[in-house]
Order: structure tokens, then C-alpha cells, then sequence
């Protein structure tokens, strides 16, 4: 018996045809999934005949839901102490530009009080997120 005989010879390449077909399944995987992870709060704007204004920065984006849960990006807070949170938040930024997401089936009350709380943490622009007339929401 001799090792490396010609009736036996050692197999030197890599058989990279399992890995192909695990990177396929796990793109396939992903595909499916990349649409199901939404970020953000999931509110349903109203619509407005405005124009969209251009946007080049990140911006500070208070959503409230049709739960009437308030969040500050996607932070939920309570919303007795939102004045109070997004003083401090404001304090690390240069521009006080904020801008409200409400869904529609939240009340006009609760809305217009969100508002004030806002421009009592100090808020200079206050904006309003809405979905133009002609695009529905997603989902």
C-alpha cells in the first residue's frame, strides 16, 4: 500500500458548489424579507395640495400615531414630558427645525397640543409631513 498511488490520487481544489448554493438561498432569504423591515412609525399622513420642500440633512421628525402614541424619531415618549425631552435634544443641534407627522385619525386637540409643546421646548420652524393628492400610503 502506497499513499498517493495512481489509483488513488489526492484531491487538491475546493468544491465551492455547497457555498454557492447556501449564498443563493441566503440572498433569496433576504429579498423576501428587505421590504418587510419598514423603519420608522407606521402613521397614515393625510394629503395636501403643497408642494414637497427639498431636504439635504437629517431632520428631527415627531410622529404621532393613530394609537396617539408620540415619538420623537423613532423614540417613544410620553407625551407630558415631550417638551421637556426635546429641549434637551435641541440643545446638540444648530438649526431648531422640527417637523410633525401625525396620522389622520388623530383627533385636531391632540395635534394642535403636540404643536405647542413643541414650540415651548423652543422650536424656531415647526413643519408639517403630509402625502401629496395623487400618491397613496404604502402598505
Amino acid at each position: 500500500m502506497q499513499l498517493g498511488s495512481g489509483n488513488d490520487p489526492l484531491m487538491s481544489e475546493i468544491n465551492v458548489t455547497p457555498f454557492v448554493d447556501v449564498m443563493l438561498v441566503l440572498l433569496i432569504i433576504f429579498m423576501v424579507t428587505a421590504p418587510m423591515m419598514v423603519q420608522g412609525v407606521d402613521v397614515e399622513l393625510p394629503t395636501a395640495t403643497s408642494e414637497s420642500l427639498p431636504t439635504d440633512e437629517q431632520n428631527l421628525i415627531i410622529s404621532i400615531d393613530a394609537d396617539m402614541k408620540v415619538y420623537i424619531n423613532e423614540q417613544e415618549i410620553s407625551a407630558a414630558f415631550l417638551a421637556e425631552k426635546l429641549e434637551a435634544v435641541m440643545e446638540n443641534l444648530d438649526k431648531k427645525n422640527v417637523y410633525l407627522k401625525a396620522d389622520k385619525k388623530v383627533p385636531y386637540g391632540v395635534v394642535v397640543n403636540i404643536m405647542s409643546q413643541i414650540k415651548k421646548a423652543g422650536v424656531t420652524s415647526l413643519g408639517m409631513i403630509t402625502l401629496p393628492e395623487d400618491e397613496t400610503p404604502a402598505g
